[in-house]
């Protein structure tokens, strides 16, 4: 009979040495392998399998720490943050790898100087970043624009309004009268200035200036006023009277009395024609009728300075010296609202061309505030001190933005943005009030009046189509004319 231990050496001989365990004499190295190494196995594969699921009731927890890579500099230590693997490459889309790069490791800049003591290398360790990041950072893509594929909205800068005037008008014997109206722009691009007792057109287009008419020494000029559409305008005199005159050829068509006082302030409606006076009434009058007016509207207890139909036509807006701000239909001969909150007389008037029955008006010297007004819900909207008088107002039809005009302290012009009343700009330049206001009929352009007999040309307003676009008026040179 064989030695067993001899037997047991010769085995070991045959065959190639194996790792042995380390285990209590009880047990033997095959009953280890043979009863645990499967289980094992299995065990570990399930594991590290990345197609493994567990328990949807169980929470694993792992203790590996994943530290953010945003504020990490690679190319300090010439290592990569965009790997390129063989997945990345057979994939065959370039977009696709820059998204998943960028939302990975966010934007990347080689050529951003790096040192040892600069902000961006001091965190290259650091988990957790302390770079403060706008709104776009949630974007899981970042803010890299070298990503192809993407978009980015580009940021707005604020519009510059600019600070002086491209041409001034000189305007002899233009009136420094607070209650008057001698200014203002036709839809054919033709501007009439009520000069003493003549009205002179200037041509926006050629800059040629003809004479409209002369109403005597007898007499003198208190408002003009352009048809919506057409050559009709309307010429309020100091003896109490309108004359309707066609500027194509230059002809007075007819003559309406009505008012005792002189008639300050004119707004049409398509053929129908409202005129104030000092006489503290309203008179409407349809051209297209023999009869002088066709009613009376009364509600004032002093002179009516301001008046304004609403864009649909619908609501006349008056104001008067008695500090008071009435709102008319098309059908009433008394006041459907009244508001009397302005502290002094009311001349500055404007409808909004952007929401239906917004209605902003100014107070004068002792008032010096801008309000608001809904006449849909008959409610008081808010109220802003300009610090000066008020005297006119006109709202952009282009953005949501109005422009008025001051007098006593400070003479300037200020554009604001509706409704948060944020200044845009303020203009200076007038050494007086600045009482007459008129808006181009391309919505870009003002010109203001003032009595320092100057016409001053602004462009204030960008276009509907593009804020960079010139008007047709504002290409005109500078330079210093005279109107007549």
């Amino acid at each position: 009979m064989d030695d067993p231990t001899t037997v047991s050496n010769q085995r070991n001989q045959s065959a190639p040495e194996t790792p042995r365990l380390n285990l209590p004499a009880r047990m033997s190295d095959s009953s280890v392998y043979l009863e645990n190494l499967p289980s094992r196995t299995m065990h570990i594969n399930r594991l590290i399998n990345s197609n493994y699921n567990g328990s949807p009731s169980r929470t694993i927890y792992s203790d590996r720490f994943i530290p953010s890579r945003s504020g990490s500099n690679f190319a300090l230590f010439d290592i990569s943050n965009s790997p390129t693997s063989a997945e990345g490459k057979e994939d065959g889309s370039g977009t696709y790898n820059s998204l998943l790069r960028a939302a990975l490791f966010g934007p990347y800049t080689p050529d951003k100087k790096d040192s040892l003591g600069s902000p961006a290398c001091r965190n290259i360790f650091r988990y957790k970043t302390e770079t403060k990041r706008s709104l776009h950072s949630l974007s899981p893509f970042g803010l890299d624009e070298s990503v192809p594929g993407i978009i980015h909205s580009p940021v707005k800068a604020p519009r510059k309004v600019p600070r002086s005037p491209y041409k001034v008008l000189d305007a002899p014997a233009l009136q420094d009268d607070f209650y008057l109206n001698l200014v203002d722009w036709s839809s054919n691009n033709v501007l009439a200035v009520g000069l003493g007792n003549c009205v002179y057109l200037w041509n926006a287009c050629s800059s040629k200036v003809t004479k409209l008419c002369d109403l005597g020494i007898d007499d003198s000029v208190c408002s003009v006023g352009w048809a919506q559409r057409g050559t009709h305008l309307a010429v309020g005199t100091s003896n109490g009277k309108v004359q309707i005159w066609d500027a194509s050829c230059c002809r007075r068509i007819r003559t309406m009395e009505g008012h005792r006082l002189r008639v300050g302030a004119l707004a049409w409606s398509s053929s129908l024609l409202s005129s104030g006076s000092r006489d503290k009434s309203i008179l409407q009058r349809d051209i297209r009728v023999q009869d002088d007016f066709a009613s009376k509207l009364s509600g004032h207890k002093s002179e009516v300075c301001g008046l304004k139909w609403s864009y649909d036509n619908r609501e006349l807006a008056s104001g008067g010296n008695d500090n008071k701000l009435f709102v008319w239909n098309q059908h009433s001969t008394q006041p459907v609202l009244k508001y009397c909150d302005h502290t002094a007389a009311v001349k500055a008037i404007a409808w909004s061309p952007h929401l239906h029955g917004l209605l902003a008006s100014g107070g004068g010297t002792a008032d010096r505030c801008i309000r608001f007004w809904n006449t849909t819900t008959n409610a008081h909207l808010s109220c802003m001190d300009t610090g000066s008088q008020v005297c006119n107002l006109v709202w952009s039809k282009n953005v949501n933005e109005l422009v008025s005009t001051h007098g006593y302290s400070q003479n300037q012009i200020i554009v604001w943005r509706y409704p948060t009343m944020s200044k845009l700009a303020t203009l200076t330049g007038h050494t007086y009030r600045v009482l007459y206001l008129a808006i181009s009929p391309d919505g870009q352009t003002i010109v203001t009046g003032a009595g320092d007999e100057t016409l001053r040309f602004w462009n204030v307003f960008p276009s509907p189509k593009s804020q960079n676009t010139d008007s047709e008026i504002g290409a005109s040179s500078l330079g210093r004319t005279t109107i007549r």
